[in-house]
């Protein structure tokens, strides 16, 4: 396979330009809109104005932390320097960790406005995550960015401005941390589920699949690896979501659904 090529500006208005990038993040808040009114009608205890804010809260937390998140996990330096730079964000440079972080605040903040419990919430949002995460890396895909290590393999992409094939592997995370895991986060909330369970499944499943595929991908190029020549930034901030995961799941069935 070869790496198309694609153009990160989807359409140029002369006055303005729209980038694939941002499309993507579009169609992640309204597959969360339209998947949260679906997941409401099964519940009574959502109303539409609800979920208009849901949406609202968790689109300002994801941006504004995951943008935070990547100038501070990823990009320090640079941000210290030019402090600006947190505003470029038409190329890339978002950290799903800062935005689970973002999200995470933007919740309490919803929470405490409609009087609803903390793991209720984030029980109801968890589905609705994932094919939002799977447009973000098709996002980054287009930009040619993140990209996987060099590999002979036949599952590489050949890269012509680069010249070396490369293991796609935002597909890879767009494929796992996508489409998979929504798989298994609908499927397991269709019935009733302790409190927390849910949550604590996507805690785990996404880390466990953001650990493996950093395996083959390149780490970030200011960062390097942080330990043993193999261990990345991402492996290092997934590893607790894990193990918060394990811990929130056995103490889920402990309790009676």
């Amino acid at each position: 396979m070869t790496y198309p090529n694609i153009n990160p500006i989807a359409l140029d208005l002369g006055f303005a330009q729209i980038y694939w990038y941002g499309l993507m993040y579009l169609a992640a808040f309204l597959a969360a809109y339209f998947l949260a009114n679906y997941r409401a009608k099964q519940a009574d205890n959502w109303n539409p104005q609800q979920i208009e804010d849901l949406i609202f809260y968790g689109a300002i937390g994801v941006i504004i932390g995951g943008r935070l998140g990547y100038m501070l996990f990823y990009n320090l330096p640079n941000f210290l320097s030019d402090p600006l730079s947190i505003f470029a964000i038409q190329g890339g440079g978002m950290s799903f960790h800062g935005g689970f972080l973002g999200v995470l605040l933007a919740m309490v903040i919803f929470n405490r406005k409609y009087n609803k419990s903390f793991f209720s919430t984030m029980d109801f949002v968890a589905p609705l995550v994932p094919l939002g995460l799977g447009f973000g890396r098709i996002g980054n895909f287009i930009n040619g960015e993140l990209w996987g290590k060099v590999t002979t393999s036949p599952l590489g992409m050949y890269i012509q401005e680069q010249g070396v094939s490369r293991y796609p592997s935002q597909l890879y995370e767009a494929i796992l941390e996508g489409l998979v895991l929504f798989i298994i986060l609908w499927l397991y909330s269709n019935k009733p589920r302790p409190l927390m369970s849910i949550s604590a499944l996507f805690l785990i499943f996404y880390g466990a699949f953001r650990f493996i595929i950093e395996f083959v991908r390149v780490p970030d190029v200011q960062l390097g690896y942080l330990a043993f020549e193999w261990l990345t930034m991402g492996q290092l901030l997934s590893l607790p979501m894990i193990i918060l995961g394990i811990y929130l799941l056995q103490k889920a069935n402990k309790k009676p659904a």
